[in-house]
């Protein structure tokens, strides 16, 4: 794929990776591996921005990377779970404004 695409492309896109390398993983197995991809992007961003910084031993990662990976592994979750991650994407950032929009502006809306 060249350019950017809509989340909802990307999933589809995940499912049919996931579905020709045999399948997924049960949701909790496909949890675990999303927390160990932010665990990773974590330890990246401290490494770049915190006070802990790479050992020369280390393999070089970026952020950038670290991020792709935890966004993939959230997207196998969501399918693996049946959640059009799009849609839910969509309903939190309504919700976000909802929550941060200041009262005056609430009842006019």
């Amino acid at each position: 794929m060249s350019g950017p695409q809509s989340l909802s492309t990307y999933q589809s896109e995940v499912d049919q990776t996931i579905r020709a390398a045999g399948g997924y993983w049960p949701p909790l197995a496909n949890l675990a591996r999303l927390l160990e991809e932010c665990g990773e992007l974590a330890r990246a961003i401290n490494q770049y921005h915190g006070p802990k910084r790479r050992k020369s031993r280390e393999a070089h990662v970026t952020v950038e990377e670290e991020l792709g990976d935890a966004l993939y592994v959230l997207l196998v979750l969501a399918n693996s779970l049946d959640v059009d991650a799009q849609a839910a994407l969509s309903a939190s950032i309504e919700k976000v404004k909802r929550r941060n929009l200041p009262e005056s502006r609430k009842s006019t809306s």
